[in-house]
Formats: structure tokens, C-alpha cells, sequence
């Protein structure tokens, strides 16, 4: 077992930038998350995801939160660190330069709008592990990128390609989730990346999550997750059920729109986001109080 599978276990949240009304970076809101997640108990953390609504963000503020997050963080957990794109020098340049000394790897998203074939893909990630100075993690997201990272692939880039350690799957395909799974080497990590199913690809095998509802409820989902780690899914089950409608409500409308509207009302941050996102509407936002007064009950 490597040490991503030992050190990547469990829940890691994909946080949030939380933003002034004015639009700006809010830096207290963003340390008040940090603390809130880990007290919470999730294992780690994953900074500029596309939950942080990274492409609004520019390189300076980006680098900023970068190191605002490890200094908050304090090393209480782990942090990853979302470095993606579709270009794939950019994404060279950038994991060679940004401050990656206290990271414990990279997540980067499949090169979206391009559409590249399989093999575009396999040399896409190849360039990027060859170069960066951290374990890779592949982030597969065929509904947001356009393109889905094979099974094939995956393993193909797992077992050839030294550096990179492990896949965030979210392509919802069950099938390949357990080829993956199947025919995997030994220490390559595997989690999920759909909140709404992680309990059934837990029980199939996978090591965990990288969730975005964990930022609104990092206790109850992360607990979850560990009673599915211990193979205790009578005590999963519940929480799960519990958390079903939130999932719904997180991205039915759009995220981070959907998380940002209940951590606003969890008295977190503003709930302020950039252009393209807005907020959600008025009827889910009744929804979404609504359900998390049932939970206060």
C-alpha cells in the first residue's frame, strides 16, 4: 500500500472559495471553512477543485488561497491541490511552479472542451506526471469536461506511468468503476467523486471520497464514510438516506451554487459567487432552508 492510500483515506472535501459580496477572495470566510471542515473530522482537504470555482479565479488569487490554506491548515491534514486544464504546457508550467512543498499530491481534471482522444489523454497526463513534483491524481469528469477517461486508459496510465497514484472517478459508470477496481495495481488509490452514490462505490472497493457536500456537513458525511470504510454499512445507511435530498439540492441547479447556498444559511460564508454562477433560485433556496431546519430538529 502506498502512502496516498494510507494518507488519502476516507473523506476529502473539495472546498469552496468563499467570496466578499463585493466578489473578492474573503479570507475569514475561507479559514472559518477550513476550521469547520477538519473539526468535522474529514481526512483532508482539496484546494483549487472546480468547487472553488477555479475558472473565475486568476493565477495570483489562486496562488493565494494556495498558501493562505496551508498556513490555516497548519498540517492538521493533508492537502491536495487542483491543477488542471486543457492546455496541457499550462498545466505543466504551473505544477512547476506553484508552492507544492506541503502538498501531498495533485488532482487534475481531464482536459475539457478539447474532446482528445484516448491516446491525447494518456500523453496529456504522461506530460504532466513526467513534470510535476508531486503524486498526480487523475480527476475523471466526463459531465463537466466532455470527454471520459476510459477504464483502459486509466489503467493504462496506472500501471505505466510511475507517478501517478490514484483516480477521483465521477464518470457514475459502475462498470468501469469496477474494471478500474478489478484490474488496478495494488497501490493505486481509487475514490469517488459523486456524493450521491459514494456508499455503493465504497462497498464495491474504492478508498474514499473527495465530496463537496462535505463542506456543508463534514461530520455526518465523513462519519459515513468511515462506518463504509469499517465495512459497517448498517450504520452508513442512515446517514446516507439522511443526506440524499442535500445531494439532490447541491446540484440540481449548479455547483458550488447548490453547497454555497446551504453553508451561507449555516451561517459560513456570504453567498456570493462569480459570473457565470449565480445563486441558486429563490424556491430551491426555500428547499434548501427548509431541510436544514428538519435537520436542527
Amino acid at each position: 500500500m502506498n502512502n496516498l492510500q494510507k494518507i488519502l483515506r476516507g473523506t476529502g472535501v473539495a472546498i469552496i472559495t468563499p467570496f466578499t459580496t463585493q466578489k473578492a477572495v474573503d479570507y475569514p470566510a475561507l479559514a472559518r471553512v477550513i476550521d469547520y471542515i477538519i473539526a468535522g473530522g474529514a481526512e483532508y482537504i482539496v484546494t483549487l477543485g472546480t468547487t472553488g470555482e477555479t475558472p473565475t479565479l486568476t493565477k495570483d488569487e489562486k496562488l493565494g488561497i494556495v498558501l493562505f490554506t496551508f498556513e490555516k491548515v497548519n498540517n492538521r491534514v493533508p492537502i491536495v491541490v487542483g491543477i488542471g486544464g486543457n492546455n496541457t504546457q499550462s498545466v505543466i508550467d504551473d505544477v512547476q511552479s506553484y508552492p507544492l512543498e506541503n502538498a501531498a499530491a495533485i488532482l487534475s481534471a481531464a482536459p475539457y472542451y478539447n474532446k482528445p482522444s484516448q491516446q491525447g489523454i494518456y500523453e496529456h497526463y504522461k506530460a504532466i506526471a513526467d513534470s510535476a513534483p508531486k503524486p498526480v491524481i487523475l480527476y475523471n469528469v466526463p459531465g463537466r469536461t466532455g470527454r471520459n477517461i476510459s477504464a483502459a486508459t486509466t489503467l493504462r496510465l496506472a500501471h505505466e506511468v510511475p507517478n501517478i497514484a490514484g483516480i477521483k472517478e465521477a464518470s457514475g459508470d459502475f462498470q468501469q468503476c469496477m474494471d478500474i477496481l478489478r484490474d488496478r495495481p495494488a497501490d493505486f488509490l481509487v475514490v469517488s467523486g459523486d456524493d450521491a452514490i459514494s456508499l455503493p462505490l465504497m462497498a464495491l472497493g474504492m478508498e474514499g471520497v473527495i465530496s463537496v457536500a462535505a463542506n456543508a456537513f463534514p461530520k455526518k458525511f465523513s462519519t459515513m464514510i468511515r462506518h463504509c470504510l469499517d465495512g459497517n454499512f448498517k450504520l452508513a445507511k442512515p446517514l446516507h438516506y439522511q443526506l440524499l435530498q442535500a445531494f439532490d439540492y447541491m446540484f440540481v441547479e449548479n455547483n458550488p451554487a447548490g453547497v454555497k447556498a446551504f453553508m451561507h444559511h449555516l451561517t459560513l460564508i456570504e453567498n456570493s459567487l462569480r459570473l457565470p454562477v449565480v445563486p441558486v433560485s429563490a424556491e430551491l433556496e426555500q428547499k434548501i432552508q427548509k431541510l436544514l431546519q428538519q435537520f436542527q430538529q
